[in-house]
């Protein structure tokens, strides 16, 4: 093989091996961060006290088409699995602007928890969140079973979903 052939190759290979330690880092246990969220109304939910629920943590802005895009099958998801167990929070970046964030969530009539992170401080605790949309399943038991970044793959969230809540 000439030594082209062979760059070639070895980029490839690391390539490769950087793309697979990525996954298997993004779907690793890890605990949940012992954060308390604050919604649009003022209410405070921490997930201490939705242990014993599967919970989605999604990050997402109103400046984001993709975040924008997957919210009709975000509240699809929520409404078919709420009923077995299921919360979901969305937590609005510290960038948007609160008003933008409620009449979002008003006009689209979420139905579940959305709350906002005004000094980013959420997004730090969840490994510093830059990209939107980002999502965190996390289990019954507060690990973090998977994270997407970008809108995920609805039916292979909806199987992890149903593994987790028993359905």
């Amino acid at each position: 093989m000439n030594r082209h052939l062979q760059s070639i190759a070895r980029t490839l290979i690391i390539g490769f091996t950087v793309c697979l330690v990525l996954t298997v880092a993004a779907c690793s246990n890890q605990p949940a961060p012992k954060v308390t969220f604050t919604d649009i109304k003022g209410n405070k939910i921490s997930l201490e006290q939705l242990k014993g629920k599967v919970v989605m943590v999604n990050f997402w802005a109103t400046s984001c088409t993709t975040c924008v895009g997957e919210m009709p099958d975000m509240i699809k998801t929520y409404e078919k699995y709420h009923a077995q167990g299921l919360e979901y929070v969305a937590v609005a970046m510290s960038y948007d602007p609160p008003n933008y964030v409620l009449n979002f969530t008003e006009t689209r009539k979420l139905p579940f928890n959305v709350a906002l992170d005004l000094d980013g401080k959420l997004a730090q605790q969840f490994g510093n969140v830059k990209m939107t949309p980002t999502t965190f399943v996390i289990d019954k038991q507060g690990m973090i079973i998977k994270k997407y970044v970008g809108a995920p793959e609805f039916y292979e969230l909806h199987r992890l979903l149903e593994s987790q809540i028993g359905v």
